[in-house]
């Protein structure tokens, strides 16, 4: 048990259990499949809010393309999950059978070579991580070589999600164009869209993440973690102890798109298609803000910024459709105006405080009572000492009736 104890204070786990029986325990059992599988697509966010933690808070780089990588991982899973739907009887009306449709719609007469190993569930698993993972590879090195860094390497990933935006949409007998791939219901035969398999790639979802969560920590209390906050601060002097910053940042920015790879992957599983909409400019700074919103150096907060944003979103489209975008434009500005470091900031700045102190109270409080309570057994006990003080052994009164007895 004190081991357990050990591993939880260094580790800081206490929160990650927490966040763990909430979303394990307490959404599934207080939500109804609906909204369960509408917080199961937020968390496929959260999977990139936990990387940025890792490349913008520990490691002082911003990155304004995060959502290149969860749109490969996304369509990684997409193609696999396409061409399962794409089999010749379901497609018999088409001009070539066996085919997505939207290459049948383009006059496409064979599957392209690059779509052939998707067919292939285990390819397909690897590829969600090494296919994002490569491209952040080629980019990091290539910045992070030339010390490349700063707003300039926002301003490149920024570049990069915009030419894969045109790339897929200007590609539409491959990859489906602006609308994407849609129609993915079932997975090597499994219909995803029962309630059913939307419990299951729900738990999933969390048992990945929380499982990211924990490598990431695991990271952070290491060597490699010092070594990022160290080179977020002073990077001239961590590259003078002989230390290859570029390396360090490299692992950390690949790190960062496997993670965001996996939960492109779950998304397609989960909401059961996949388009340029989540590749592009405009979600990668949402997916910023989120980690910006939870807390950029806190993995738990990204997690909780995530859900709140995103629910934000959801419930202002709901009841305000004409102004739930200012309404959310309100929502970052004042979070970030008045929390500078997120959720996680306003927990550590002021509720951990206000709790140590209230803590303090309650024992001065408990030990003033303890002192009080013996005060008075103590006055309590002194006119039952007197009274008992004649009938003691060697008084005047009991010599007297000794006396007597002798006489």
């Amino acid at each position: 048990m004190t081991a357990l104890r050990d591993l939880i204070k260094r580790y800081q786990l206490a929160s990650v259990l927490v966040l763990t029986l909430l979303l394990a325990v307490v959404l599934p059992l207080t939500l109804d499949i609906f909204r369960l599988n509408l917080v199961g697509k937020y968390l496929t966010y959260a999977f990139v809010a936990v990387g940025l933690v890792m490349v913008w808070g520990y490691g002082g780089v911003l990155s304004l393309g995060q959502g290149v990588f969860f749109g490969l991982g996304g369509y990684a899973m997409a193609m696999f999950l396409k061409l399962e739907a794409s089999d010749p009887i379901t497609t018999k009306i088409q001009s070539t059978p066996g085919i997505p449709d939207f290459m049948d719609w383009n006059q496409l007469t064979a599957l392209p070579l690059f779509w052939e190993p998707f067919k292939s569930l285990p390819f397909t698993l690897i590829a969600v991580i090494a296919v994002p993972t490569l491209l952040a590879w080629i980019i990091s090195y290539a910045m992070f070589k030339r010390r490349v860094g700063g707003v300039y390497f926002a301003i490149i990933t920024q570049a990069v999600a915009l030419i894969l935006t045109v790339l897929i949409i200007g590609q539409q007998g491959y990859t489906g164009g602006v609308n994407g791939m849609t129609d993915l219901k079932t997975m090597l035969g499994w219909d995803t869209r029962t309630n059913g398999a939307k419990y299951i790639l729900y738990y999933v979802c969390v048992a990945l993440l929380i499982g990211s969560i924990l490598l990431c920590r695991w990271i952070q209390t290491g060597k490699a973690g010092t070594l990022l906050l160290a080179m977020r601060d002073k990077e001239d002097r961590v590259r003078f102890s002989g230390y290859d910053v570029a390396n360090f940042r490299v692992f950390t920015f690949c790190l960062t798109a496997a993670l965001s790879g996996i939960g492109g992957a779950l998304f397609s599983l989960q909401v059961g298609f996949m388009s340029p909409s989540f590749v592009g400019i405009v979600p990668s700074i949402e997916m910023v803000i989120f980690a910006a919103v939870g807390g950029r150096m806190s993995l738990v907060g990204a997690v909780y910024g995530t859900l709140l944003v995103n629910a934000g979103k959801t419930f202002f489209s709901e009841s305000f459709p004409d102004l739930w975008l200012f309404l959310m434009a309100a929502l970052f500005i004042g979070v970030t105006m008045a929390f500078p470091m997120g959720l996680a900031g306003l927990w550590q700045d002021h509720v951990v405080p206000w709790w140590a102190k209230r803590r303090s109270e309650m024992r001065k409080d408990k030990a003033a009572a303890a002192r009080r309570a013996a005060e008075d057994d103590a006055s309590g006990a002194a006119p039952e000492a007197a009274a008992k003080a004649p009938r003691a052994a060697g008084t005047p009164e009991r010599l007297g009736d000794v006396a007597g007895q002798r006489a």
